[in-house]
């Protein structure tokens, strides 16, 4: 099929049967890429080495979140919030939660890829290792395959930190952890960002003693005073922190780890039953071929793209988790979307990320757009900020549940929001209209002026652009 909408007037020659779009990879960033190309009446052949999906629907946001809900559900049963109620804990059957996560998964792969693949006939699969070839050629497993464009969504996977020992130690990653058929007794945590600490919180919840162990201060790229605040949540919750910890060496003797590590100057050492490094990510450009066709990499090994996301090399594209942070599913939908139309229709698409909202899914959960109010002042702006404690947040009191915290950040001059933070137990929803917010420039007080239903936690974000002209504790309920 011939790409009939397409602008491909600088192709370099190829043969008639050449496809217009050759993705190498099949998660969310190549199947958005794939079907957009298709949209454009492109002819597209995807190429997956491994399972179908990608990150996401694998081994990343399904099954963690399911694992995270499951564990909060047996939290729940113990709590003690309402008079009258009483619920008993039972110890986890880890191996029937497990099997449950994994039908989940099975089912929407199925569902979310495979079934939209029968659906999109003209998509073509090909299973096989991909390598760039110095021209920029494309081989599968060896065999050329002709492309006259190529889009490159390789994903990322577990970053497995530089510690001594660690190397000749069977510890788990975040993909093995969630495989676990049996609950460790004490499960020991490297790393300090959100991955580490949702399975962190979730194995606590699920029934095992749990230590984390950060280099520096948890989630690094949030507000610190929320961070701080969630801390003291966890540590109440029974979660063990050492944070700004250097860690000297790891070892591991008949199924027992030992976690040597020096904080504030002192040694400690640390020891379990399962040790989990979850220090990070890094993108899948080993061994595709990169280099030698002169694709350009930066610092932790991630594609250079320009801002229409193409490489270094005129007819290769990037898109997703291979590009770096933000490395979020919705990002790689939506960048591999914008790779096709600017690979095949040369639309002039830019790649803009000045307003993506990032989630850390703990309990209470921590949810962010924008700047923080440090790295607002380090960039020039003068601000002014609200905080709001959930404590005066209807919904919250209602539900006998009033940890958190919201944080604005607004620009003084403007009076537009350019920071939201929001630590709640359901932050992930609270959050979106503080997107809308900065991405449409719209004012603090422009918000506040908006109905927001009673007794919803978005209810917050309300309250809290009131709070950057009133004192909301003297408000009554549903105040103007």
């Amino acid at each position: 099929m011939t790409c009939a909408s397409c602008n491909l007037a600088d192709t370099p020659p190829s043969g008639s049967d050449s496809i217009d779009l050759l993705v190498v990879g099949s998660g969310s960033a190549a199947f958005a890429a794939a079907i957009r190309a298709t949209e454009l009446g492109a002819s597209v052949t995807l190429v997956e080495r491994g399972t179908l999906g990608g990150t996401c629907v694998n081994v990343g946001c399904i099954p963690s979140k399911t694992l995270i809900r499951a564990a909060e559900a047996r939290h729940r049963a113990g709590l003690r919030a309402f008079d009258g109620i009483r619920a008993t804990i039972a110890p986890t059957d880890l191996a029937a939660v497990v099997a449950q996560k994994d039908a989940l998964v099975h089912d929407l792969r199925r569902a979310k890829y495979e079934d939209v693949l029968a659906a999109h006939p003209s998509i073509r699969l090909v299973r096989g290792h991909a390598r760039l070839r110095p021209d920029a050629t494309v081989e599968i497993d060896g065999e050329p395959m002709r492309a006259r464009r190529v889009l490159l969504c390789l994903g990322a996977s577990a970053h497995v930190a530089a510690i001594p020992g660690l190397a000749d130690t069977p510890f788990l990653t975040s993909t093995t952890a969630m495989e676990l058929g049996r609950l460790p007794q004490h499960l020991v945590v490297l790393g300090g960002g959100f991955v580490a600490l949702e399975i962190a919180q979730a194995f606590l919840r699920f029934g095992s003693r749990v230590t984390v162990v950060a280099r520096s201060r948890l989630l690094r790229g949030e507000d610190p005073e929320l961070v701080s605040l969630l801390s003291t949540y966890l540590r109440a919750e029974g979660l063990e922190l050492a944070e700004d910890a250097a860690i000297e060496r790891v070892d591991c003797q008949a199924g027992h780890f030992r976690v040597a590590l020096r904080q504030e100057g002192a040694s400690r050492t640390i020891e379990g039953d399962e040790l989990l490094v979850a220090t990070g990510r890094r993108p899948n450009t080993r061994g595709v071929g990169l280099e030698e066709a002169g694709i350009a990499l930066g610092p932790s090994g991630e594609i250079v793209v320009d801002p229409f996301l193409r490489t270094s090399h005129p007819h290769v594209f990037a898109a997703g988790d291979v590009l770096g942070d933000p490395a979020f599913v919705y990002v790689a939908a939506y960048a591999g979307a914008l790779a096709a139309d600017n690979a095949l229709a040369d639309a002039g698409r830019t790649y803009d990320v000045g307003a993506v909202p990032r989630v850390t899914f703990t309990d209470p959960a921590i949810a962010s757009v924008g700047l923080t109010e440090v790295d607002a002042r380090a960039r020039g702006h003068s601000v002014v900020v609200s905080r709001l404690p959930m404590s005066f947040v209807p919904r919250a009191v209602a539900a006998r549940d009033t940890r958190g915290l919201v944080k604005l950040v607004a620009d003084a001059g403007t009076n537009r929001l350019i920071g939201a933070h929001v630590l709640a137990p359901e932050a992930g929803d609270v959050i979106q209209e503080a997107v809308v917010a900065i991405r449409f420039g719209i004012r603090v007080d422009e918000l506040a002026a908006t109905f927001h239903p009673y007794l919803t936690s978005v209810e917050a974000l309300k309250l809290a652009c009131q709070g950057f002209q009133k004192d909301v504790t003297k408000l009554s309920c549903c105040a103007a």
